[in-house]
């Protein structure tokens, strides 16, 4: 994990930009969802898929808890003037739900229950992430 602490933004130099910015916001993105992978395998969940993608959604993490499928989407910041807990907007959960409902016709009889859950995590250098594990974070009515 020191990697994302000692990982930063914005550009000090003319070759740095954008894309400098865009891949150092992927590596963090893909680190904290590392992260929360192991939590959850810690914690008893097992990974079905990872970075599920169904056209242009996404679902993080695609676990299963006992009989229940649970879809987790990371969320992973830098301290800031947004905790990592209230990036989820409604048009993300809704395309969430989306990849959900096609994710579940694509692997029928898995789980016996869908939930959604959110890991939220924010790092800073040189200490361990703080984590918020949201389980049910919100439902998933439109499936």
């Amino acid at each position: 994990m020191t990697a994302v602490g000692e990982e930063r933004y914005g550009a000090s130099s003319p070759s740095e930009g954008p894309s400098s910015f865009a891949s150092a916001r992927a590596a963090l993105g893909r680190t904290g969802e590392e992260y929360a992978a192991r939590l959850l395998e810690r914690a008893g969940y097992r990974i079905l898929d990872r970075n599920w993608r169904d056209g242009r959604r996404e679902i993080d993490l695609v676990a299963l808890w006992g009989t229940e499928v649970v879809f987790v989407e990371v969320k992973t910041r830098r301290p800031g003037p947004q905790s990592a807990s209230e990036a989820l907007t409604t048009l993300q959960r809704r395309r969430i739900r989306q990849a959900a409902a096609a994710w579940l016709r694509c692997h029928p009889g898995v789980g016996a229950t869908v939930r959604f859950d959110l890991v939220a995590l924010t790092v800073r250098a040189g200490r361990p992430p703080a984590v918020r594990h949201v389980a049910g974070a919100f439902c998933g009515d439109e499936l």
